[in-house]
């Protein structure tokens, strides 16, 4: 400081801002008047979340409608036409003359350009706004095909999202995992905003999720962290499920199938009819006049497993008590949702849904072999479970006029899972969340996020006695904030921070901080461009630490040396809506880059130097740094001839470019029979040429067509995955070595099928239906048309041609 010289102090300088703001602002708003509303979807009286209103002669002058429609802008006196946009609705005109000291009030109905294509509302990024509005990469999934394609299982519907690939139950976006038999999945799954993941193997029970009730599905691709917590570390998946409106609905739904003859017929092991039949039912309305509302919904399902026993050689030591019967499939789910709106208290309402489910399941790891017996498993790669699992989910919410909102949710989930092979799991998930959200009017509507979540998960279960007991737990917590800003109605900005804290039984302890921060920018009518930077971070789950189990001559070994791995994205896209005469739609176009340090993947090798426990199988290990380079690419849009014509389509292509950074860096070291093997990327890889990491598909396609014409629909659906471009090379060694045993185990079969049907895949499934009233549908749905008979996963055969009859009844 020079002599004679004085520096206010900080709080004073602070101070004298903030008056200066506030003499400003009081002045200024002595000149101007006030522009408010309530903008409503005219057909519905629906409020619309996130419509654009803007000066039509200068587009940063405007503002964007709230969770209750609202929206309030403070202007100079004169006049004023504003356009009002939003996407799947006409765009429309209005006039104002704005008073000094005066409130306008203008409430405005939308009418949408098609009534079964509107843009939908999501939450997926914590605040509720159109999809326009985002600032990272979202696909939308309507319930539109899930009765369509006589979706029993949520997954199955999941697998026609561009980007998204379900390999064997395990999500993956855009090729941020390979395959892990779904356990440590990278990808968080939600019901209503709640993780439906296993606390212990951070594995998704797709078999809980209520399709008979989803509103809509969104997908975000992506480090997804920040905003949906530890597991996001390539992307969320958010399940939306359906409160009732001012009148009741049911819906009944039955259905049954069979599998075809496989191609060859020489594969087929079942006599007579392979079977599959189900049942669900839905039941909303609105009780206590009008406050109360009530969900009923349940299903069952039961089929003979495409998948038959294992038939083991005649010189195999593994003995075999698992029959041709035992690998059928039951399963039977009730659920509720309830929730009341307070009368003394607006604002308030408060509730609780629930869940129960008894399922009885066959899982099969191996094939018996690549030809005759395909279709049928390998000796001792099997798992027969009886689970049963309930949640139930209380929750508060107030909403106020003064623009904040107070949110708690809580899950308490509990699992018994009775399985054989010593692989029995028992686990308490209680799970907490509060947020508090405030939307700041005088801040030109900024709006704000801060909330805590809790995650507790004790597991019981002798698979991993490794820790050094059967009882294990895991506790997480976190604090997030997500702001966001938008500057006229052309411009927004978002920024989020994370702290994520975690505890592994006494010992095992590691916390982090991450960020991420997104910007969206109109360049014009239904054209946005979308920039977003987010880190990921995961930490390993009790299964990946401590499992230790054998599958027939497979092991499954533990690690209790892993470090959670982290990742960061990027990505730069346009979403551009599109009319072409009666052809309405949506182009979106993202480039991404993401890395991965300390990527966790689940190695095939030689892990035991005894080979007594198992001479060779998988386990979790940390591999070092590698990258995902790629493009996205999805169309949706409705073609609408006439009221009693229409057509749907849906388009997605994805190319990626998965490589690892560290080709020549050892990360651990197994046992095989013919030396010790320094594990490398470069050592372990059937085809290591250009680095391409092991299990991904390169490029992959999703199409489907729908053409509904009065009373009549069809439809068809392709997916394309084009050829596993690598894998481990201890497989090759495992089939080496188990044909050397004499007999005594039974063969691994699997380079022969790799070297010739390597060739990448296409699927297509068709529909068609009628409906008969207003009540009544019926449909025929074949998937796997074409017959054909294919693996995606090493090891792993798909199902051969199913053909269903569904019928449903709506009243």
């Amino acid at each position: 400081m020079n002599k004679g010289s004085y520096t206010f102090p900080f709080w004073i300088k602070t101070t004298l801002t903030f008056f200066l703001i506030f003499l400003y602002l009081g002045i200024y708003c002595q000149n101007n008047g006030v522009l408010t509303g309530r903008v409503v979807d005219k057909e519905t009286s629906e409020s619309l979340v996130g419509v654009n209103i803007f000066q039509k002669k200068d587009m940063t002058i405007g503002t964007t409608t709230d969770f209750n429609g609202h929206f309030s802008i403070t202007l100079p006196k004169g006049d004023y036409t504003f356009t009002v946009s939003y996407t799947g609705m006409k765009s429309m005109n209005f006039d104002v003359s704005i008073v000094s000291g005066k409130t306008i009030n203008r409430d405005i109905e939308m009418i949408p350009f098609s009534t079964d294509f509107k843009e939908i509302v999501i939450r997926a990024g914590k605040f509720d706004k159109s999809i326009e509005s985002q600032t990272v990469s979202i696909e939308i999934m309507s319930p539109r095909l899930i009765d369509a394609r006589n979706t029993t299982s949520v997954e199955t519907i999941l697998d026609m999202v561009p980007g998204l690939t379900i390999l064997d139950e395990e999500p993956q976006i855009r090729g941020g995992s390979g395959f892990t038999f779904g356990v440590g999945s990278k990808v968080a799954v939600f019901i209503d905003n709640l993780p439906i993941t296993a606390g212990d193997a951070g594995k998704t029970n797709w078999s809980l999720i209520p399709v008979e009730n989803i509103k809509q599905i969104e997908v975000v691709k992506g480090a997804s962290s920040v905003l949906s917590g530890a597991s996001a570390l390539s992307g969320a998946i958010y399940i939306r499920t359906n409160y009732p409106g001012i009148q009741p609905e049911t819906k009944i739904k039955l259905h049954g199938g069979f599998y075809s003859t496989p191609l060859p017929p020489s594969t087929q092991w079942w006599n007579g009819v392979n079977y599959t039949t189900g049942a669900s039912f839905l039941h909303s309305r609105q009780i206590n006049k009008g406050r109360t509302d009530l969900v009923l919904g349940g299903l069952f399902s039961a089929a003979t497993s495409y998948l038959g026993a294992p038939v083991p050689g005649p010189y195999v030591v593994e003995e075999n008590d698992i029959s041709d019967s035992d690998m059928a499939n039951r399963k039977a789910r009730f659920n509720f949702n309830l929730r009341h709106r307070s009368k003394k208290i607006t604002g308030l309402d408060f509730g609780i849904n629930g869940n129960i489910m008894y399922e009885k399941s066959s899982t099969v790891f191996a094939w018996l072999d690549d030809t005759a017996n395909f279709y049928r498993a390998y000796p001792g790669a099997v798992l027969l479970s009886n689970n049963t699992t309930y949640y139930l989910d209380p929750f508060v919410n107030f909403y106020s006029n003064l623009g904040f909102k107070h949110e708690f949710t809580s899950r308490i989930m509990h699992t018994n899972n009775d399985a054989n092979n010593n692989q029995s799991t028992r686990s308490l998930f209680v799970y907490n969340n509060y947020q508090f959200g405030r939307s700041f009017k005088n801040l030109g509507n900024l709006d704000l996020i801060i909330g805590v979540t809790s995650q507790y998960t004790h597991s019981y279960a002798h698979l991993y006695e490794a820790s050094g007991s059967p009882s294990n737990y895991l506790w997480n917590t976190s604090v997030f904030m997500e702001i966001e800003k938008k500057i006229g109605s052309i411009f927004n900005f978002s920024a989020g921070v994370r702290l994520e804290s975690y505890q592994m039984n006494d010992s095992i302890k590691d916390s982090k901080p991450i960020f991420r921060i997104g910007t969206s920018l109109k360049l014009g009518q239904e054209n946005y461009l979308r920039a977003s930077l987010g880190q990921g971070y995961r930490f390993p789950t009790i299964t990946e630490r401590y499992i230790k189990t054998t599958l027939g001559s497979f092991g499954v070994f533990d690690n209790p040396d892993l470090i959670p791995e982290t990742s960061w994205n990027s990505e730069i896209g346009i979403k551009q809506g599109f009319k072409f005469a009666n052809y309405y739609g949506f182009l979106d176009v993202a480039i991404f880059y993401q890395e991965y340090n300390n990527t966790i993947e689940y190695l095939f090798g030689f892990w035991d130097p005894t080979y007594e426990f198992a001479i060779a199988g998988f386990k979790f290990v940390n591999t070092g740094k590698s990258k995902v380079t790629g493009i996205d690419v999805s169309m949706n849009g409705q073609i609408k001839v006439s009221d009693k014509f229409m057509i749907n389509t849906l388009f997605g292509y994805t190319y990626i470019l998965p490589v690892t950074m560290q080709p020549n860096y050892v990360f651990t070291k197994d046992y095989n029979p013919g030396g010790s093997t320094d594990f490398s990327y470069e050592t372990t890889s059937v085809n290591p040429k250009d680095n391409i990491l092991k299990y991904r598909f390169l490029h992959t396609i999703k199409m489907d067509i729908e053409t509904n014409y009065d009373r009549f629909s069809a439809g068809i659906s392709l997916k394309y995955f084009s050829k596993i471009e690598n894998l481990d090379k201890a497989i090759f060694d495992f089939e080496d070595a188990t044909l050397g045993s004499g007999g005594s185990l039974q063969p691994i079969l699997y380079r022969k099928y790799y070297e010739n049907h390597n060739n990448g895949n296409v699927v297509i499934d068709a529909r068609i239906g009628y409906t008969i009233g207003l009540r009544h549908k019926v449909s025929v749905i074949s998937t796997n048309l074409l017959n054909r008979m294919y693996s995606l996963r090493p090891l792993k055969a798909e199902p051969m041609r199913n053909i269903s009859l569904q019928y449903i009844l709506s009243l």
